[in-house]
């Protein structure tokens, strides 16, 4: 048969018909924006971007203004308040409360590239409350805690697929101020419907906590002794 010529027996309407495209299907799940914006304080809406690496996942806006709506209320004068971003990746935490007028933010990453952005974005704002240092988030957490330093904020926003949570938070115990919060979101919730929590949430009360979408996010204070 020649190219071109349809035989007669062959349906037209068939043989004109174009060939759909397969649908694509997405290899590495739901991709986070490329850019977040900083939602109150002195650089508000100030864009940071956000890099394409494992486990990096900024806190979506809607749970950022929560949060630090809950913070206002518990907190109140931001420039009193030291503030560590432990596992800072995009920077929303960090940035957000440095943009508030926190006395003092410490952002950590063991990612250079990551570092090296937030190390651009802080001498683009002139941003003379923060620093950034890479390191283990882990490793540096011990390593303050014996040299004593402590904060009044912590945000622990670590790669969900990992168990740093449940290894970051005791660490936490030795670090966060008299009275201090800490932020810890997961993609689960830290207490179950039945009131039932684990042993590493001992020495923790659950002061805040919501939902938003798969984004479980919660404020704690350490229980007095």
């Amino acid at each position: 048969m020649r190219r071109g010529i349809v035989p007669a027996s062959f349906p037209r309407h068939v043989a004109m018909q174009k060939k759909k495209p397969a649908a694509k299907v997405p290899v590495h799940g739901p991709q986070h924006a490329k850019q977040v914006r900083i939602i109150g304080g002195s650089w508000k809406r100030t864009p940071l971007p956000v890099l394409e690496a494992q486990g990096l996942r900024p806190t979506p806006d809607r749970v950022r203004e929560t949060v630090f709506n809950w913070l206002n209320h518990l907190k109140g004068d931001w420039g009193n308040l030291r503030v560590l971003d432990l596992f800072a990746g995009s920077g929303a935490l960090g940035f957000e409360a440095a943009s508030r007028g926190a006395q003092q933010v410490t952002m950590v990453d063991a990612n250079a590239t990551i570092v090296r952005q937030l190390q651009a974005i802080q001498e683009k704002l002139n941003a003379t409350n923060i620093v950034v240092q890479r390191a283990d988030a882990l490793a540096l957490a011990q390593s303050l805690a014996q040299r004593g330093q402590r904060f009044d904020v912590i945000f622990l926003d670590p790669p969900y697929q990992e168990d740093f949570l449940t290894r970051a938070l005791p660490l936490c115990d030795k670090l966060v101020s008299e009275g201090g919060l800490v932020y810890a979101e997961s993609g689960l919730p830290l207490v179950s419907d039945e009131g039932e929590s684990p042993e590493w949430l001992a020495n923790w009360d659950v002061v805040r906590q919501d939902k938003a979408g798969m984004v479980h996010f919660h404020l704690l204070q350490r229980r007095a002794v």
